[in-house]
């Protein structure tokens, strides 16, 4: 039984920050030094961020041997010719900057015999440039160094809408254990990751339910490239395994372990010059064949051969030992799962949507860097480069009217999660056809308004005060209007490139690669806006 959350609160800032992951945090702390009043919004703890679960490291172009025009070309050669060339270079070439910031703030990154950071070599770079944390851990450590800044945060705390006026953006309504809130800012940043919780297994947090694209559309902002979803190859396999599940870095692979299936055979042999290390689309593609050969449901990483394996790979070892795994000695069952998306909220280089006053930031937003397959790595070095950029594009707002008033809510469309989440594993993952994401898309036009995912008015919430159930109603509706645009996406974009794999369209249109622009109409539906060339049949 539920009743009303009555009780509210009030805030105000010069900058509303959604999400504390490494984009956020990043930004909330160059705004703070700057001088603005930053709050930082949280919809989990401390620790509920999907940076604080990056294993690999962070791609930066090393000082000796490597060049920015070599990393340019590896993440342009991952992204199926839909990178945008001018936000790679300048995002790539900012890397060592946002490093050693990072590293004047008490970030600690591991260190090679020779007391020079120590870097390994990831699917699709052609270099060993991957800096690292405690073996496996660069994301804790990422996420340790930034939090120690002390910058205000309010945990719990899940915005339920960002409000606009004729200036712009004027603040945001929320909801937490202190009732529901309204936070006046002239300025807000969508920092909130990705949305892996569109699908039944996942890397991502729990929390990783789209809250960004969703809030960005229905704020009137622009997404693109939603169909290019990255499935990481090498997922931890448990039987009847759901939900986040620990990934096998990318990173293991680097230092030498294999893909083999069952015979012990080879998964990627002859699919692609770099074998087990080819960008991620190519090696999930061949990890799924294989499983549809074999009848399987998962193949293995063979790191028996590594030296040191336990001291080199800490975290990973603690999750095999967990599922009764020796990596020393046992073959690592691993299988692809939902990882990260490669499009998001359309912004420019220094975050700045369509929206006045709305930036976004990290894995939410589509700079352009990752076109249609993102390359490993290059998702920290993002999150460190544009959250700085963009928390110091938002001081143009300081000063700019401010105000949220009372709120009726609106009525929003939802599906159930788990028939949400099993349509989309079913016909919008690593291999998808335009039969099943049309009945995909059917699916997902049965859901219904419910008002109570939104109201910001008469919230109800479980008995014990705590705000779990309209928290849990809003990501519904998030998952809900996302799933919806990817869906319209991958069946708009008629052929197969980067990590969106169309079985029925195997082939990539020639020429320059279009982006799928997509808002919502006044129904509250997903539109395009702009389209790819069809691609024409074959002479």
């Amino acid at each position: 039984m539920t009743h009303r959350l009555d009780r509210e609160w009030e805030a105000r800032a010069d900058l509303v920050v959604i999400g504390g992951g490494v984009a956020g945090l990043t930004a909330a702390r160059a705004a703070a030094r700057a001088g603005a009043r930053v709050l930082i919004l949280s919809k989990g703890g401390p620790a509920d961020t999907a940076t604080q679960y990056a294993q690999g490291g962070i791609a930066v172009v090393a000082p000796h041997g490597d060049s920015v025009d070599s990393h340019v070309t590896d993440t342009l050669a991952a992204g199926g010719g839909l990178c945008d060339p001018d936000a790679v270079r300048s995002i790539v070439a900012g890397g060592p900057d946002a490093v050693a910031a990072l590293t004047d703030l008490g970030a600690v990154f591991d260190l090679g015999r020779d007391g020079q950071v120590s870097r390994t070599r990831e699917g699709g770079h052609s270099t060993r440039r991957i800096i690292h944390a405690g073996g496996d851990a660069t994301g804790a450590e990422v996420q340790r160094a930034l939090s120690a800044a002390g910058l205000p945060v309010l945990f719990g705390t899940a915005v339920l809408e960002v409000v606009t006026g004729a200036s712009g953006v004027r603040g945001v309504r929320a909801v937490s254990e202190r009732g529901r809130g309204r936070v006046h800012a002239p300025a807000v940043l969508l920092a909130t990751g990705g949305l892996g919780q569109l699908y039944a297994l996942s890397t991502n947090p729990a929390g990783a339910t789209a809250d960004g694209v969703a809030l960005a559309l229905w704020a009137g902002a622009a997404v693109a490239d939603l169909e290019f979803v990255q499935f990481h190859p090498t997922v931890l396999y448990t039987p009847d395994g759901f939900g986040r599940q620990p990934l096998i870095s990318e990173a293991v692979r680097g230092e030498g372990a294999r893909l083999v299936d069952a015979r012990g055979d080879s998964v990627t042999a002859g699919v692609h010059p770099r074998g087990d290390l080819a960008p991620r689309d190519v090696v999930s593609r061949a990890i799924a064949a294989r499983m549809r050969s074999l009848g399987a449901d998962h193949v293995y990483l063979d790191a028996r051969e590594i030296p040191e394996f336990t001291r080199r790979f800490p975290t990973i070892t603690m999750s095999c030992r967990a599922a009764g795994i020796d990596p020393r000695r046992d073959l690592i069952p691993v299988a692809p799962a939902a990882h990260y998306q490669c499009g998001g909220v359309v912004t420019d280089l220094h975050g700045r949507t369509g929206v006045s006053g709305l930036y976004a930031a990290g894995e939410v937003a589509r700079t352009g860097l990752h076109g249609a397959n993102r390359l490993a790595s290059n998702s920290l070095l993002e999150g460190l480069v544009m959250g700085e950029r963009a928390g110091l594009a938002a001081l143009e707002r300081v000063g700019e009217p401010a105000g949220v008033p009372g709120g009726s809510g609106e009525v929003r469309p939802v599906l159930p999660r788990p028939e949400l989440q099993q349509t989309m594993t079913e016909h919008a993952s690593v291999v998808r056809d335009g039969a099943g994401l049309a009945r995909a898309a059917r699916v997902l036009g049965t859901a219904r308004g419910a008002e109570e995912a939104v109201s910001t008015t008469a919230v109800p919430v479980l008995r014990s005060g705590a705000s779990a159930e309209i928290v849990a109603r809003f990501e519904d509706a998030a998952l809900t209007v996302t799933a919806r645009a990817l869906l319209l996406a991958a069946r708009v974009r008629a052929e197969s490139r980067g990590c969106h794999t169309r079985s029925d369209q195997p082939r990539t249109a020639p020429g320059p690669a279009q982006p799928i622009v997509m808002r919502l109409d006044e129904g509250g539906a997903p539109r395009v806006v702009t389209e790819p060339t069809p691609l024409a049949a074959p002479s």
